[in-house]
């Protein structure tokens, strides 16, 4: 059998970002840019002031003192109307245009208007530290026309989408999020609105794989239930093999009614690998399919949700993030003690359900009492995922050990 790390390099060799558009910016959170994009002003378009305060010549003040005429008082939008000369002051409001012939800005904190009675206006300074250029932003100082600032492949955060507003973009050419569908499988599979039967339970894997999906970055949307006839799973499948990403869940393993591979085979799919040394998970299937342009990634995951979720996490999660154009879409891997005992005692690399705590930024990992690939409950409960090696071992406290972080 593949090892995870096997696995995932075949997975990701079949996996390339997706096709660019053309979205607003509202709705461009989270996708990769797909272009190249360079400033088209200065900013700030002006020197401006960093503070409220009054513009000054430095030259002015003596030991930080000085009494000086005020001519105006200028806003943010608005444009000063005098020259700043020895002797005088604009007050000035944060962001506002400095006036010309002030070289500095000394903060309103460090200012009082002179007693009332005079005519002409004053202010009264007294600024401990008075250097030139004090309290102001330089025009261009951030971006300056025609600056590169932001490169194609950049992850569009809130920053990202604000520097695209301030150089003009209303929209972005971006890659585009991967379409995904979620097909469970299964005769004793209901609806989760239905009480179930002897013999049936709720179906728990498509809404959990679907929000994990969305979660992940990827347009999912949800083909139901079909049941263990190999029309039916023919007709569904069908369906998915539409997306960029078909889910499957159940019916990959090797009982009687294990029938998924051979309906893929059947549609055009081709096995790329069936079975990996995990657990949970072992049973997982991948495949491809390609017709023309369109290329489905095809996942076969386990039946029961816990192996489902782990499958999802080490293999589907980097695949949505790599046609998406991400390159860091897998769990974060930390090293981290652990804080009680744990008993090993598998053939196959186990990944546990576990609780990763951070106490005065100490962290601690405690791996927490599973039933097994079937308890989805325990996970509630679960940050991560703690990585034991295949064998019979006695784990200590304080034994450092991999972890794997899960999405929030």
């Amino acid at each position: 059998m593949l090892s995870v790390d096997e696995a995932l390099q075949r997975v990701l060799s079949h996996a390339a970002a997706g096709q660019t558009i053309v979205v607003p910016l509202g709705e461009a959170l989270g996708l990769v840019l797909a272009e190249d994009v360079a400033s088209d002003v200065d900013s700030p378009p002006h020197d401006k002031a960093l503070v409220d305060g009054y513009a000054v010549c430095a030259a002015d003040l003596v030991e930080g003192r000085a009494e000086l005429i005020i001519l105006e008082e200028v806003t943010a939008g608005a444009v000063p109307g005098k020259r700043v000369t020895r002797g005088h002051a604009t007050r000035i409001m944060t962001g506002a245009p400095l006036p010309d012939g002030a070289d500095s800005v000394v903060m309103i904190e460090q200012t009082t208007i002179a007693p009332a009675g005079d005519p002409t206006p004053r202010v009264q300074i007294a600024a401990p530290r008075m250097n030139l250029g004090q309290n102001i932003m330089r025009r261009a100082a951030s971006m300056a026309r025609g600056d590169l600032v932001l490169h194609s492949g950049s992850r569009l955060r809130a920053i990202e989408l604000g520097v695209l507003a301030e150089v003009g973009r209303v929209a972005a050419r971006v890659i585009g999020r991967p379409s995904l569908a979620v097909l469970s499988t299964g005769n004793e599979l209901v609806p989760a609105a239905d009480v179930p039967q002897p013999g049936q339970i709720r179906n728990s894997n498509g809404p959990l794989l679907l929000a994990a999906a969305h979660a992940a970055g990827a347009v999912a949307h949800d083909l139901g239930i079909a049941t263990d006839d190999a029309d039916a799973l023919r007709r569904a499948i069908s369906r998915g093999l539409d997306d960029d990403v078909l889910l499957i869940s159940g019916g990959v393993s090797a009982g009687v009614l294990d029938l998924v591979p051979g309906v893929l085979a059947e549609l055009g799919v081709e096995q790329v690998f069936h079975k990996v040394d995990l657990k949970p998970g072992k049973p997982i299937w991948f495949g491809v399919r390609t017709d023309g342009n369109r290329r489905t990634l095809v996942f076969g995951l386990p039946g029961n949700p816990v192996s489902s979720l782990v499958c999802f996490e080490l293999f589907v999660r980097p695949a949505i993030g790599k046609l998406a154009g991400r390159d860091d879409a897998g769990l974060r891997a930390l090293d981290v003690p652990l804080s009680i005992p744990f008993s090993q005692r598998s053939d196959r690399p186990t990944y546990h359900p576990a609780r990763l705590t951070d106490t005065a930024g100490k962290l601690a990992i405690e791996p927490l009492r599973w039933q097994g690939s079937g308890d989805l409950r325990t996970l509630v409960a679960a940050n991560a995922l703690a990585y034991f090696p295949p064998g019979a071992r006695q784990f200590e406290p304080g034994e450092t050990i991999r972890v794997l972080r899960l999405p929030e």
